[in-house]
């Protein structure tokens, strides 16, 4: 017994000495591990404050009729889902919250925060802070020359086909998203990375370019990423709650490539911007052209494959092509997705704890299976 407690009090000392010497940003992944969407007390954050005169969605005469068949009861809950949103013409239709979850509680949206980056590119580029999205970077970030880097647009930065060395890994301890997500030195991070491949030949998933392009805004507008969308989308889209933006240390950066933590009601606005083409209400929040072409797929590039015209990812938006539908759409890890169905004038949002595994060409199959869900629910009103 003395002797295996020795060997247990020895193998923790080696762990320990181990810890002591990883980088901080691996040390909090091993405290931490995989993200939540609760992870708003893990980090500093910024608030995107909502204005006082607030828009709220209507709520339809048959809110909540629809009742979920069995099958699609128990799919819902097998994810962790903890909201699902059905909103046509501007009326909530159908409002489910689960695992003690609310409509004030915020969730992190992951990866569809990358699509309001995308938003507020378009924003910059309609004020003329950005000259034109054929730019160099190196235009707004002096800075980035090296090699490659000369070559990269912003065009490519909003395509994600910078050729960019980023490692895409989610369940790595050192990969570079790892880093990203718990370090705190994102700029010098993203900067200092090679651009490995030919600029604006091939679409391939990169969160670094994403956090590259936050920077591109920053710099030319002189504003935090979080205080631009308080200005040009959150006021004027009138959020009815705060929403946050999480930082990679005290006053710093935002993780512009995953963390924007807000409510699924307030999430739908970005969908209802995608129905109408950047307008909202009357007020051309981001430009119809802008909005025309970050929907449409830039099919001037190869997908991820590269044996394809790419067809399902435009300006920093998916793009789903499913029952004759095209509909525009934001996507993160755990599936929190945000579907703008353009034919029936209509919003899913889903947040959650979990995705599918599986995959259906570049998207978790679950993707599907919510807009099942959403249009059984659609078509019960017809």
């Amino acid at each position: 017994m003395k002797k295996a407690l020795k060997i247990i009090a020895a193998l923790l000392v080696v762990l320990a000495v181990v810890y002591a010497f990883l980088p901080r940003y691996a040390q909090r992944a091993l405290i931490y591990w995989y993200p939540k969407i609760t992870d708003l007390h893990l980090f500093e954050r910024d608030t995107v404050a909502a204005p006082v005169e607030k828009w709220e969605w209507a709520v339809a005469e048959d809110y909540n009729s629809y009742v979920l068949d069995a099958e699609d009861e128990a799919y819902i809950d097998s994810l962790r889902t903890v909201s699902f949103l059905v909103i046509q013409r501007d009326s909530i239709v159908f409002e489910s919250y689960r695992d003690n979850w609310n409509d004030t509680l915020t969730s992190n949206l992951y990866s569809s925060t990358k699509s309001i980056v995308g938003l507020l590119a378009g924003c910059a580029l309609d004020e003329g802070k950005i000259r034109s999205l054929d730019d160099p970077v190196s235009r707004y970030i002096p800075s980035y020359t090296k090699g490659m880097q000369k070559e990269v647009t912003v065009r490519d930065l909003l395509t994600m086909s910078s050729g960019m060395a980023w490692d895409e890994a989610y369940s790595s301890l050192f990969s570079l998203t790892t880093h990203g997500y718990y370090g705190d030195d994102l700029y010098a991070l993203v900067t200092s990375l090679e651009v490995t491949e030919k600029p604006g030949v091939q679409f391939s998933y990169r969160s670094g370019e994403t956090q590259l392009l936050a920077f591109v805004i920053e710099a030319a507008t002189g504003k935090s990423i979080s205080e631009y969308a308080e200005e040009k989308l959150w006021r004027p889209m009138g959020a009815e709650r705060n929403a946050y933006w999480l930082l990679d240390k005290e006053n710093g950066d935002e993780k512009a490539f995953c963390c924007f933590h807000t409510t699924a009601r307030d999430a739908a606005r970005f969908g209802r911007l995608m129905l109408n083409h950047g307008n909202w209400n009357g007020r051309q929040l981001v430009s119809e052209k802008y909005m025309d072409e970050a929907m449409s797929p830039a099919a001037y590039l190869l997908d991820e494959e590269g044996d394809a015209p790419l067809d399902y990812y435009g300006f920093q938006l998916w793009i789903m092509h499913y029952r004759g539908m095209t509909n525009p759409f934001m996507k993160g890890m755990l599936g929190q997705y945000v579907i703008a169905f353009p034919e029936r004038d209509a919003i899913l949002v889903r947040l959650g704890h979990r995705r599918s595994d599986v995959y259906i060409g570049e998207n978790p199959s679950d993707l599907y299976r919510f807009t099942d869900i959403a249009l059984k629910i659609l078509d019960s009103r017809e």
